[in-house]
């Protein structure tokens, strides 16, 4: 188990259509802060519902880019291949070949989609209340965890909650537990990490997602592998909030996090 290590797996580039951060100023913006270990983790989201919208990207080009970030930079930062998959039930089996046919250290599953439309979007609220719209989002992500459980961490379990009318103003853990406890018991069965994902502080949720009490929660239900990332589109939000989720993870129980390095954890003691 190592010391503490200051980390950043979940971290976009231009590979990702909604990022036009050049991998060199990820990682030289990177190793100004002190991040020790660099995962690059663009979107591949296969059937987006959005028209002329494409998260994809060739891997095989994107490999060879991380590679030249690596003899670059290699002395000074760790530098990770990972991924960011968009989690529907059909795309399992496509995923998983893509996952066998390339050296990814690092894959996060990811829920963007609740009834087939991304919450990003407003109209995926159009003539639903939040906790309507809520509730089906974790309909959708049990079954497309049951469906699909080839990744190494659930990025941002209740990402819908940063879109909502309301936000997180009538949402709580309580009110999903249903769902969200049978979540994480496919997670702790299946030996896959739960992402602390910073980006929720960013959208004055007031917290990360997953909400502090779904961690809890799983550490109480015996899940120990816990990853952080700040989700981060920019270079200078590279990093965010790190020392506030370390701080969380120890009053949840935690002694340690974790990044992968092809798809084996490495523990990081808090």
């Amino acid at each position: 188990m190592e010391r503490r290590t200051r980390i950043d797996i979940h971290v976009h580039s231009e590979f990702s259509t909604d990022s036009q951060a050049k991998m060199d100023d990820v990682v030289r913006t990177a190793i100004d802060k002190g991040i020790q270990v660099l995962c690059f983790t663009d979107h591949i989201d296969w059937d987006y519902p959005v028209e002329d919208l494409a998260f994809d990207f060739d891997v095989s080009v994107y490999q060879k880019n991380i590679e030249a970030m690596r003899s670059r930079y290699g002395e000074r930062i760790r530098i990770l291949m990972g991924v960011e998959l968009g989690m529907q039930e059909h795309l399992a089996g496509r995923y998983r070949r893509l996952l066998a046919d390339y050296p990814f250290d690092f894959a996060i599953g990811s829920q963007h989609l609740v009834g087939g439309m991304d919450p990003y979007y407003p109209e995926t609220f159009a003539g639903k209340t939040d906790a309507e719209v809520y509730r089906q989002y974790f309909e959708d992500l049990l079954a497309d965890v049951k469906a699909f459980h080839d990744f190494d961490s659930l990025g941002h379990l209740d990402y819908v909650v940063r879109y909502g009318r309301t936000r997180a103003r009538e949402y709580s853990y309580r009110k999903y537990a249903d769902l969200i406890d049978e979540v994480l018991k496919l997670l702790i069965r299946y030996n896959k990490a739960l992402e602390i994902n910073t980006c929720g502080l960013r959208k004055q949720l007031g917290f990360p997602n997953p909400h502090p009490d779904i961690l809890r929660r799983y550490r109480q239900m015996g899940g120990t592998l816990v990853t952080i990332g700040s989700d981060a589109h920019r270079p200078e939000l590279l990093g965010d909030r790190f020392d506030q989720a370390v701080g969380l993870l120890r009053q949840c129980g935690f002694s340690h996090y974790c990044y992968y390095v092809k798809h084996e954890p490495v523990f990081v003691m808090i």
